[in-house]
């Protein structure tokens, strides 16, 4: 039995819904019985077509970019305001706080600060980062060096499993994005977070290299790595009964499909086709239904409203798929996911858990 290294996972990640009221300085406390103050808070409007908005304690909370385009990053004040010790501060815009429209935000933990130089090819450049080797996130903004073998380090002292780079001041580079599912882990392809291709089997994103215990390498200018620029990367690795990062399955076609194993109750999945062009990167979570079959998409490259569809069950021990849909379970195609827990399977002293 695979015990779980993390037995309270709200200590690292949760999700929290609200409806807005568009009043100012508005607190949104996160749900848990134990307090979290996130680094890496991602929300979208539920109710209405409406673009993601992602903040990090490493740019600060007033500077967001979003997952669904190609945007440089903006600053808004009247969006996320502040982190909080057990949540975050919203103003008024409709992003994020519009009276009676519903909105969902994905958080998580990181914590411990780092900084220096990057290494490898080129030019040394400033990052600087917050990090927690606990729960396996690593929030790194680098100053890229245009030269193909730079080297980022990311400080979580095992190889991530999922990277996403977006440069944060242009508005034409696509979010970079390495999964270790694409290729086990070869830093041959790569995929887009903001879009829906297929992977394209480029080893330019990431030098032809598997990214390490300590850094990840890029590849030249055109590949998230623009000289003088500034970048974030967001880097989560694989932990026991917590994060199940890189894993990829085979959909079956079926109405009653495959059960996908993580060894915990998910709070949070995202799932996309990668084998052929066309879908999404679909995100379900514990919170906005909360019960089977009932567990509604939103669409990472897409601004939007939530869908009805009935696709996934959350399970104690993982999800199942409950649709014939190309989404997430076309016969014979390839899907990549990463998931987060609401609780593990078994515990760390392998006890059996009831989540669902």
């Amino acid at each position: 039995m695979a015990y779980t290294t993390i037995d309270n996972p709200e200590l690292y990640f949760q999700v929290v819904t609200w409806t807005g009221n568009a009043t100012d300085d508005r607190s949104i406390t996160l749900p848990g019985d134990t307090d979290m103050q996130p680094d890496l808070v991602w929300a979208k409007e539920r109710s209405s077509t409406s673009g993601h908005i992602i903040v990090d304690a490493v740019r600060g909370a007033t500077k967001f970019i979003q997952s669904h385009n190609t945007t440089a990053e903006d600053t808004n004040a009247d969006i996320v305001q502040s982190f909080e010790t057990d949540g975050f501060e919203i103003g008024t815009h409709g992003a994020i706080n519009e009276d009676t429209e519903t909105y969902v935000a994905w958080c998580w933990k990181a914590g411990t600060s780092v900084s220096g130089d990057t290494t490898g090819s080129g030019t040394a450049k400033t990052y600087t980062g917050s990090v927690n080797t606990t729960s396996g996130i690593s929030i790194i903004n680098f100053v890229g060096n245009g030269t193909g073998g730079h080297t980022i380090p990311h400080h979580l002292g095992v190889a991530p499993r999922m990277i996403l780079v977006k440069n944060r001041a242009s508005g034409s580079t696509s979010w970079q994005t390495y999964h270790y599912g694409l290729d086990s882990g070869a830093g041959t392809n790569e995929i887009f977070l903001d879009l829906t291709n297929a992977t394209n089997g480029s080893a330019g994103a990431w030098n032809n290299t598997v990214a390490t215990s300590t850094v990840v390498t890029k590849g030249d200018g055109s590949y998230g790595n623009e000289d003088d620029s500034n970048h974030i990367m967001y880097s989560f690795a694989d932990v026991q009964g917590y994060s199940k990062v890189g894993g990829s399955y085979v959909g079956n076609g079926n109405s009653s499909g495959s059960t996908i194993w993580c060894g915990f109750s998910p709070a949070w999945v995202m799932i996309k086709q990668s084998s052929k062009a066309g879908e999404g990167w679909h995100i379900f979570d514990n919170k906005r239904e909360g019960y089977n079959v009932d567990n509604d998409p939103l669409v990472a490259n897409s601004s939007n409203a939530e869908g009805t569809s009935d696709m996934i069950d959350l399970l104690s021990n993982g999800f199942k798929l409950r649709t014939t849909s190309e989404a997430v379970n076309e016969s014979g195609e390839t899907y990549i996911y990463m998931a987060f827990a609401e609780a593990p399977f078994v515990n760390s002293n392998g006890v059996p858990c009831n989540a669902r």
